[in-house]
């Protein structure tokens, strides 16, 4: 898959997540054979104002490319300033966050709100496109409810204004993550627009992503929820779509294996306060489905350091092997 100028070596994209996709989740999607990976979103107004905590969402060092990074805001100027940092960080790909529907950020017109309103939308993206040399890219909605899918317009209006590619996820703002995402918008995006589209809702396994592909002709998948707790759905994904390989899921021990590692990663990252506290979501996740998994996250809950987490999932791993 190619945006812009740059080469994305398979058609699979981990999705920009909040609180997520970060340095850590980042480098596992890659290794597990994720084409493209985006950073949390990040806002412009906080890159502008030198935010600490904001720089570290920018940190990209010792991360294998393409990384696009996702900004959000309302403001051209702003937007077009922040993405001139964005760049001269390292970020391969820039991406303009229209699809956010947080209320805290839609009630300041950025993420989804932009969907309805074409024109700041459409300057944003000529602005930001104007101020850097890497490729811009946009992610949209829908809609923003069920009386004005307007998708179709905005992915339009984007491309016409410079954007490199668009992904789409199916569902309007109103829906959040509720419901079946509406694939069918993704297609037609991809037979209105000449620039690659990206499609994202609902792939949650390999089958899921041939059979987005087949049935909207985008461009490449994009894997959000799927991945959570599963780095593995980005090598069993593209092993389904490029040889028709179907890989098995992982094991109870892998999953341990992989939890652990992801564990002292993030601590590594972050520090053993965040660290901890910000993985408890992500064990749950990886044990999502195993004998015990209930007490075993409620356990891990209440644990505040690396080790006493470390020796409770060496525990369960003992018992399995």
């Amino acid at each position: 898959m190619q945006i812009g100028n740059v080469l994305i070596p398979n058609r699979i994209v981990s999705a920009p997540m909040a609180g997520i996709s970060d340095k850590a989740f980042r480098m596992l999607a890659k290794e597990a054979g994720c084409g493209l990976i985006f950073s949390e979103m990040i806002s412009d107004k906080a890159l502008l104002f030198n935010n600490q905590r904001t720089r570290l969402l920018l940190d990209l060092a010792g991360e294998t490319g393409p990384i696009a990074v996702q900004i959000f805001g309302s403001d051209p100027e702003e937007m077009a300033a922040a993405a001139e940092l964005v760049e001269q960080n390292g970020a391969h790909l820039i991406d303009i966050n229209m699809g956010c529907p947080t209320p805290k950020i839609v009630k300041n017109r950025e993420g989804a709100a932009l969907m309805r309103d074409p024109d700041l939308a459409a300057a944003i993206v000529y602005s930001v496109v104007k101020a850097v040399k890497v490729p811009v890219t946009v992610k949209i909605r829908r809609g923003w409810d069920e009386s004005s899918v307007n998708g179709v317009e905005i992915a339009r209006l984007v491309a016409k204004n410079g954007a490199s590619a668009v992904t789409v996820h199916g569902r309007t703002r109103t829906q959040f993550y509720s419901g079946q995402a509406d694939w069918g918008i993704i297609r037609q995006v991809v037979e209105a627009v000449d620039v690659p589209v990206i499609g994202n809702g609902d792939i949650f396994t390999p089958e899921d992503a041939v059979r987005m592909l087949s049935a909207t002709g985008c461009a490449g998948v994009m894997i959000g929820r799927g991945s959570m707790g599963n780095p593995w759905i980005f090598h069993r994904t593209a092993a389904m779509i490029e040889r028709g390989e179907k890989v098995p899921p992982p094991s109870d021990v892998e999953r341990i294996q992989m939890a652990l590692r992801h564990l002292k990663m993030a601590v590594e990252f972050k520090g053993e306060w965040t660290g901890v506290r910000e993985m408890r979501k992500h064990l749950a996740w990886y044990l999502k489905g195993l004998r015990g998994a209930a007490r075993i996250r409620d356990q891990i809950n209440q644990l505040t350091e690396m080790k006493e987490i470390e020796h409770l999932l060496l525990t369960c791993l003992k018992e399995l092997m």
